[in-house]
């Protein structure tokens, strides 16, 4: 039986995608769907199972551990035109997924089941290139985040972070709570408050009641 193209996701493969080839991008969208997660849901729980893997086309997932005791390590964010790059491990070899990954905005994901997995690695060069692109740089980001934790100072991990977050944004203002910073660096609220303040003080940035904006 032929398969029936969905032409919203097509649509997003092509704007978020257009390095895969018609007919993977095709593939993609007769197998595939579309689901919508609202800011503060959570896409991939640990501990689950995980029956597809997840292409990123709009806003911005956060991924993350979890101690038994509640506290967060901060590993990094997929956005558009980005794969989870464990949903792919996890999915492919059949096991519970460690991480917790949450909307940190309004987001959109292609969903492709598992059981495609293996058709994609071994007979669409595209998907194989593309996976092993994100399998490099998710490591890469990996190395960033235990390098920062184990030779670099507070300060210096907090500039380094919102350096990335105005970069990845591609904006001057950060929209995120003292809190929210203190969870992905795993520190307190006062430390990150004291820091802020500090960086403020220097004129690299601007600390308003609702968002950080960059000065320098």
């Amino acid at each position: 039986m032929q398969q029936v193209i969905d032409e919203i996701v097509l649509s997003y493969l092509n704007k978020q995608f257009p390095y895969f080839n018609d007919e993977l991008k095709n593939l993609i969208a007769s197998v595939s769907s579309i689901r919508y997660i609202s800011k503060g849901e959570t896409l991939i729980q640990a501990g689950q199972y995980l029956k597809h893997t997840a292409l990123i086309v709009e806003g911005r997932i956060k991924l993350y551990r979890e101690s038994e005791y509640g506290d967060e390590a901060f590993m990094y964010y997929l956005e558009s035109g980005n794969a989870c790059a464990l949903s792919m491990l996890c999915a492919s070899r059949q096991k519970t997924s460690e991480i917790t990954a949450k909307a940190i905005e309004d987001s959109t994901a292609i969903m492709i089941p598992i059981q495609y997995t293996d058709e994609l690695m071994k007979y669409h060069p595209d998907w194989y290139n593309f996976a092993i692109e994100t399998y490099r740089s998710r490591f890469e980001e990996m190395l960033e985040v235990f390098d920062n934790v184990v030779f670099k100072a507070m300060d210096e991990r907090l500039e380094a972070y919102l350096k990335n977050q105005f970069k990845s944004l591609q904006s001057n203002r950060l929209e995120l709570t003292h809190q929210e910073i203190a969870n992905d660096l795993n520190t307190s609220r006062e430390v990150i408050s004291r820091l802020l303040k500090k960086l403020e003080q220097k004129g690299d940035i601007a600390l308003n009641r609702k968002y950080i904006e960059k000065i320098k």
